[in-house]
C-alpha cells in the first residue's frame, strides 16, 4: 500500500500538471500594455532585463535598486524601446522603510499597481558557511523580510487591480546546495511565506496571483564572477530568463522552473532518493576552484 501511494500520487501530480499546462491561456505581449509594474533590483542582470521587457510591450514602470546612477541609465533605455512611462526610486531594501516607500512612490507616480516583480537580492559570498550570524540576519532582512514588507503595502493597490505579485527565487530556494547557505535559506523563507499567503488569498477569495520564479544558474554577472569557474553546469541566458518570470506573472501561474529547474526532476529525486540527488549536486561542483578563490 506504501509502495502504491508512493507511485499513485506523483502519477496524479504529473497528469494534473500536464492538464492544467496544456489548458492555459498563451502569453501575448500585449497582456502587459498599459500596465503599471514595479520591479526591484532592476539596475543590472536580471532585473534590468525584465525592465527593458516590460518597456517593449508598453508597460508603466517603476524600477528600483540602490544604485541610482545606474538606474538613469536604465529608465533611459526603457523610454527608448517604448516604455508608457519609466520612472525610479533608488534606495537600499535593507531599510524597511524604504520597500514600503517604493509601493508609496507607485501609487503617486502610476495612479496605482497591476504587477509587483520582487527581485532583489543582497550581496553574499559563494563559498563554505564562515559562521556570521550578522551576515544572515542582513541578508534576510534584504531577500526576505523587505519583500514582505512590500507586499502588504502592495496588497491593497493589488486587490483594487486584480493584479500580481511575481517572487523570483531560486533552485536553491528548494533543494540544499553547498556554499549558499545564507542565501539559500532566504530563498526558503520566501517559497514558505508566499506559497502560504497564496492560499490564504484563495480562501478570502482575493483575486491577486502569487506567481514563484524558481530559477537556475543564470548569466548574471555577479552570479558569473562568484560561481562559473566552481558551477559546472552551462549558464542560462538573462535575457530570456527575464521573459520568462514576465510570462508567468502575467498568465497567473502558481510556479515558473527556468531552464535546468524546468523540468523539476531534482525536486522527484529529492522525494525518492535525497542521498542521491546530494550525490548528484556535488558531483556538479569543481570544489578545487572554489578553494582557490
Amino acid at each position: 500500500m506504501g509502495l502504491l501511494r508512493k507511485i499513485f500520487i506523483p502519477f496524479v501530480g504529473l497528469v494534473l500538471a500536464f492538464c492544467f499546462y496544456s489548458a492555459r491561456e498563451d502569453f501575448k505581449p500585449e497582456m502587459l500594455k498599459g500596465k503599471r509594474v514595479i520591479v526591484t533590483g532592476a539596475s543590472t542582470g536580471i532585473g534590468e532585463q525584465m525592465a527593458y521587457h516590460l518597456a517593449r510591450m508598453g508597460a508603466h514602470v517603476l524600477i528600483t535598486a540602490r544604485t541610482e546612477a545606474k538606474l538613469q541609465k536604465v529608465i533611459t533605455r526603457c523610454l527608448e524601446l517604448g516604455a508608457a512611462s519609466a520612472q525610479y526610486v533608488s534606495g537600499s531594501m535593507e531599510d524597511e522603510a524604504f520597500a514600503e516607500h517604493v509601493v508609496k512612490e507607485a501609487e503617486l507616480l502610476l495612479g496605482g499597481l497591476d504587477m509587483l516583480i520582487l527581485n532583489h537580492v543582497g550581496n553574499s559570498y559563494f563559498n563554505y558557511f564562515d559562521g556570521d550570524v550578522g551576515h544572515v540576519q542582513k541578508l534576510l532582512k534584504i531577500n526576505f523580510l523587505s519583500y514582505v514588507a512590500m507586499t502588504v503595502s502592495a496588497l491593497p493597490r493589488l486587490k483594487d487591480s486584480r493584479g500580481s505579485i511575481v517572487v523570483v527565487s531560486s533552485m536553491a530556494g528548494k533543494v540544499g546546495f553547498p556554499f549558499t547557505a545564507p542565501y539559500s535559506a532566504t530563498k526558503f523563507a520566501l517559497d514558505g511565506f508566499f506559497s502560504s499567503l497564496r492560499q490564504e488569498l484563495i480562501i478570502q477569495k482575493v483575486d491577486v496571483s502569487i506567481t514563484l520564479c524558481i530559477l537556475g544558474f543564470v548569466d548574471t554577472e555577479s552570479a558569473m564572477k562568484a560561481a562559473s569557474d566552481v558551477v559546472l553546469v552551462s549558464p542560462a541566458p538573462k535575457e530570456e530568463c527575464a521573459l520568462e518570470i514576465i510570462k508567468g506573472g502575467a498568465l497567473r501561474q502558481r510556479e515558473i522552473y527556468y531552464k535546468y529547474a524546468a523540468t523539476k526532476i531534482p525536486l522527484l529525486i529529492r522525494d525518492w532518493a535525497p542521498e542521491l540527488l546530494d550525490y548528484l549536486i556535488r558531483r556538479s561542483y569543481n570544489v578545487e576552484n572554489l578553494k582557490k578563490n
